[in-house]
């Protein structure tokens, strides 16, 4: 698992436990909308919908508000429209970034975005100028312990393309839109699902070793997931596990 994965992973769960609990709220409802928008309101026909009531659940976000978010995606209850928008840029060490937001007002946004860019060292780029470092995948985590060959049997069952420890659990490779159905197959096996999400994956990795460009670096990433707008941030470093657990931010 690449050191901006578990960042991201990081980043995701002390959000759920401190102050910006509410802030992780707003922003899994927004993507629960949309994607009741862009495919319908049937979890059951829409996957992105059931990826997202998932992660939302995960979050501890209540049924109730979950199902109403899926209203105004659908235009059964009265809402604020949002449209998806991605920047692309760089950042400390040459490092890509790229920033997917959820906006009811693009020119706050992209203002906002650029801002936070050149704050913290680093620079928007032109669309397409990092996007085509970066693959979509689904990522399902799992729990361990596992007898590996037996997860390997498993995944290969159940149409995933492969998997990487990640400490004393497992990341789970998929296509996107197997993403779900992999995580089910896994769970009928008896296997602890801890996340099932999409995200996009750098081709390749730059190695940074220097404290000072890791401290500059997450501030970036920091910064730039918690505008409210934003809803995921990804990156191509790659940070050891020391110098991660050493950021305080």
């Amino acid at each position: 698992m690449s050191g901006h994965s578990k960042w991201a992973t990081t980043k995701h769960r002390k959000g759920a436990k401190d102050s910006a609990r509410a802030k992780v709220f707003a922003k899994l409802i927004r993507q629960v909308e949309v994607a009741a928008r862009e495919g319908g309101g049937d979890a059951n026909t829409n996957a992105q919908l059931r990826t997202m009531f998932q992660k939302a659940r995960e979050a501890s976000v209540p049924i109730d508000t979950i199902e109403r978010a899926i209203k105004r995606g659908t235009g059964e209850l009265e809402g604020v429209r949002y449209e998806p928008i991605s920047y692309e840029g760089y950042g400390p060490s040459g490092v890509a970034v790229i920033v997917e937001t959820l906006t009811d007002n693009r020119n706050r946004t992209s203002a906002e975005v650029k801002h936070l860019f050149g704050k913290n060292g680093g620079a928007i780029a032109e669309p397409g100028a990092v996007s085509w470092q970066f693959d979509r995948k689904g990522i399902v985590e799992v729990e361990g312990p596992v007898d590996e060959d037996q997860l390997l049997e498993w995944i290969m069952e159940a149409g995933a393309e492969n998997y990487e420890a990640n400490g004393k659990n497992y990341t789970v490779t998929t296509e996107p839109h197997d993403v779900g159905s992999v995580r089910d197959a896994l769970e009928k096996q008896g296997l602890k699902v801890l996340s099932a999400d999409l995200t996009l994956v750098a081709q390749n990795t730059i190695p940074v070793t220097d404290e000072t460009e890791v401290k500059k670096i997450l501030r970036l990433m920091d910064a730039i997931d918690d505008h409210d707008d934003v809803q995921n941030v990804y990156a191509n470093f790659d940070i050891g596990d020391d110098l991660l657990a050493a950021y305080d931010g």
